[in-house]
């Protein structure tokens, strides 16, 4: 009868841990999508002699 109790309180908490990882994720993935498109706006606002001496160095 203690096996029970104990699988019933550890299937609570592992939903729980899931939706936390997958907040994170998500999180991780909009912050990084930001940076990626400020990248490029950056990259097409740059000048283009600097796109160049960057790509050559």
């Amino acid at each position: 009868m203690a096996d029970r109790t104990a699988d019933k309180s550890a299937s609570k908490t592992a939903p729980k841990a899931t939706n936390s990882r997958e907040e994170r994720l998500k999180a991780a993935l909009k912050a990084n999508m930001g940076r990626r498109k400020a990248q490029a706006r950056a990259r097409k606002d740059a000048p283009a002699d600097e796109q160049q001496v960057k790509d050559e160095g």
